[in-house]
């Protein structure tokens, strides 16, 4: 019974101590749970937290450990899994994240670029995938005559934008007519950056272009052209009562520009002056002549600087202070570059009583002449302005009576103009004790020659200062053709070349190299015009394409001709296509006959690539004594001024005098030619004095009169024709219109 009751109460304590030790095993298990769970939640949560996805939610669940919450993209979902797992075993982690839904995609940017050069057409873009590639590339290929089309265009399945064709139909136009071009094209917009021939040729494209712009669709073009070429290069600027301005204004860059406006600025121009960027600038320190002019004009405070190429005329007005002037003047002299030359003066009032006597002659570069001076009476001027005239064409005379004027005046100022006649362009400008000559010759030894002339028309004792610049351009001797010659030289050599072109592409066939040296030895004498080489073609094809691919063939004859060593730098490429037939097109001859290229002038001004030299100078006083003595002796002044007259008419006919000046007697003519031998050493240049004579006493005919002290040195005759006065025999048709006059006169 005891050992029942024993085995009872081992039995019920053994279950109490396992009851007790399960009791334990599970408060410990419960409370291993719950610290794990609260140390995992805790782990990811400041992991999370840390890598910014504070909207993932997370909860744990035993070893679990459950994400939850909407992430923006798949992207930030995998990166917040991952970062989770960082912190506790992966495979802890059960995923219940979603994703926010996608919104529409954008379609992209639409974009061709077609970049058109001689080499070909070149496509860069990204383009719809229902577009018809293949239709754009036969366009170019058919319309443009390009000798490479390079596709790189991309595609995005997206539906065309709108007004995309419009905007492709319209970049197809422009890449027909620009060879050299940036063309953009994007939906409803088309932007075309390109380098025309001319500007004329650019005016045409952008005519062009506008009016094929469809409607809804932007245009915009930036179409440079060539700058044009001036002659001569001009400036002018002037400070007066209305304030500084310019009249004219030349620049060779923009650089210069930017220059020659600055300083006008500073000498107070108001607003944003213009200038005029062109080609022909005698310099390229052009801009710092004109700096320097425009400086010594606000310096004085009113007067005009005027530059012609490279001479530089600088005016004062009346009563500048002479000091003043002179200082300004000696600094402009010393600023001015090497190779522009200057004629300073203070004007002086024409209706007062002048100072020392002075006489100005100025011949422009297109051939007139201003005179302007005192000579001793009407006469003294008739002669010469007869004179002036007969050596220049168009006059602009502003001569004035002045009788203190020295002895030997006239025959001086004769001199002098004889002297300028010599010259393409300058000025003359005449003292009492000095005769300044300056300008631009086509003859090298032109300071010879005009010291030649002054020695042998004022004698010895009279000084003189010389300033010439030699241009090659001018030079009569080296026969130099002027544009209209060299064009036609160019295309004479062209009709009898055989030059070909492969069919319908711009490649040269055959051997070219027999025809290029005949195009290079024209050339070497006219690469200084702006020449144009047009290219031709059948009426074969589409009008774009012959279009196209004459243009195409005159640039690869230019191609040709600049990697053969011609200077190529002054000529142009443009096609006419099938515009301008030559002969009909509907037999092989007359197509054979429209296929060529042409040479045409762009302009008859060459251009000047390098700046003229410097002038020869040479200041001295005349050696060769002729008749003429002291020049303040007026009882001399006759014999030399009639030694002038005798060798201007010698060897020429009546009828040139009559062409020149006043009309002689014949026996004084023939009095002086035989009294003197002809000097035909001295080619055409015109000695003193026309028509007039200077000698008194019996040896003078009546009709002159005695010389008088008071008188200069020539006495002009005016003669008035009467009944007795030979007269040219009338033109054929004449006499019958002059009848038909008197019937109808005397007709009731």
């Amino acid at each position: 019974m005891t050992s029942s009751r024993s085995r009872t109460s081992t039995a019920i304590a053994t279950l109490v101590v396992l009851g007790g030790a399960a009791g334990l095993a599970w408060m410990g298990a419960t409370a291993a749970a719950v610290y794990m769970e609260r140390e995992a939640l805790a782990d990811v949560r400041l992991a999370l937290d840390a890598g910014g996805y504070d909207w993932v939610e997370v909860r744990t669940d035993g070893l679990q450990v459950r994400l939850t919450g909407t992430a923006p993209t798949e992207v930030e979902r995998f990166r917040a899994l991952t970062q989770a797992g960082r912190s506790v075993d992966t495979n802890r982690i059960v995923d219940a994240m979603t994703v926010a839904a996608a919104e529409a995609l954008t379609p992209p940017d639409f974009k061709i670029e077609l970049l058109r050069n001689d080499d070909g057409i070149s496509l860069i873009g990204l383009v719809p995938a229902a577009m018809d590639r293949d239709a754009l590339l036969r366009s170019l290929r058919g319309e443009t005559a390009a000798p490479h089309i390079i596709d790189l265009l991309e595609t995005a399945d997206y539906d065309m934008p709108p007004k995309w064709n419009e905007a492709i139909r319209l970049g197809l136009g422009a890449t027909q007519l620009a060879q050299r071009a940036k063309i953009s094209i994007s939906p409803g917009a088309v932007h075309v950056t390109a380098l025309a021939d001319s500007a004329r040729e650019k005016a045409r494209m952008e005519a062009e272009l506008r009016r094929a712009v469809p409607a809804d669709v932007q245009l915009v073009t930036d179409i440079s052209a060539p700058r044009p070429v001036i002659a001569p290069f001009t400036l002018r600027f002037l400070v007066d009562e209305e304030g500084p301005r310019f009249d004219a204004c030349s620049a060779d860059n923009e650089t210069g520009r930017d220059r020659i406006l600055n300083a006008a600025i500073r000498a107070g121009v108001d607003g944003q002056p213009g200038c005029t960027l062109g080609l022909g600038a005698p310099s390229p320190d052009w801009a710092e002549a004109a700096e320097a002019a425009i400086d010594a004009v606000a310096a004085l405070g009113l007067g005009s600087v005027t530059i012609s190429d490279a001479d530089i005329a600088l005016l004062a007005p009346e009563g500048t202070d002479q000091s003043r002037f002179e200082q300004v003047t000696a600094r402009l002299e010393q600023t001015l570059p090497a190779v522009f030359s200057l004629h300073a003066e203070i004007e002086q009032p024409i209706d007062v009583e002048q100072g020392p006597a002075e006489f100005i002659a100025t011949r422009m570069p297109d051939g007139r002449v201003s005179i302007r001076g005192g000579l001793s009476d009407a006469r003294m001027q008739d002669a010469v302005d007869s004179f002036a005239r007969s050596r220049f064409a168009g006059i602009e005379s502003d001569l004035r009576s002045d009788v203190e004027v020295p002895g030997g005046w006239t025959v001086k100022v004769i001199a002098a103009l004889e002297a300028l006649s010599g010259l393409e362009n300058g000025t003359v400008s005449v003292t009492a004790d000095n005769l300044r000559l300056s300008g631009t010759s086509g003859d090298p030894r032109a300071v010879d020659q005009a010291a030649a002339v002054l020695s042998q028309r004022l004698g010895a004792g009279s000084r003189y200062d010389l300033s010439i610049r030699y241009d090659r351009m001018l030079d009569l001797t080296l026969n130099l053709p002027d544009g209209e010659e060299c064009v036609s030289r160019l295309n004479v050599v062209m009709s009898e070349s055989e030059i070909g072109f492969e069919p319908s592409r711009s490649t040269i066939a055959g051997d070219p190299t027999g025809t290029l040296e005949q195009l290079a030895a024209i050339m070497v004498d006219c690469a200084s015009f702006q020449i144009e080489t047009g290219g031709h073609t059948d009426s074969q094809g589409s009008a774009g394409f012959n279009a196209d691919l004459s243009r195409a063939r005159a640039q690869s004859l230019v191609t040709a001709m600049s990697e053969a060593g011609i200077d190529t730098r002054h000529m142009t490429s443009r096609g006419y296509g099938e515009s301008q037939p030559v002969a009909t097109n509907d037999t092989e001859e007359g197509r054979e006959a429209n296929r060529r290229i042409e040479f045409r002038l762009m302009s008859p001004i060459p251009v000047r690539d390098e700046p003229l030299p410097a002038p020869a100078t040479r200041k001295g006083v005349t050696t060769e004594a002729l008749a003429q003595t002291a020049a303040g002796d007026d009882s001399s002044v006759p014999a030399a001024a009639y030694q002038a007259a005798s060798d201007l008419v010698a060897g020429m006919a009546a009828s040139e005098l009559i062409a020149f000046g006043p009309v002689l007697p014949l026996p004084l003519i023939d009095e002086a030619v035989t009294a003197m031998p002809s000097d035909t050493g001295r080619g055409n240049v015109a000695p003193a004095t026309l028509g007039v004579s200077e000698e008194s006493g019996p040896s003078q005919p009546e009709q002159f009169g005695p010389f008088l002290p008071s008188e200069d040195d020539i006495v002009v005759t005016v003669q008035t024709a009467d009944e007795t006065t030979p007269r040219p025999s009338p033109r054929p048709g004449e006499e019958e219109a002059a009848e038909e006059t008197e019937d109808e006169s005397e007709a009731p």
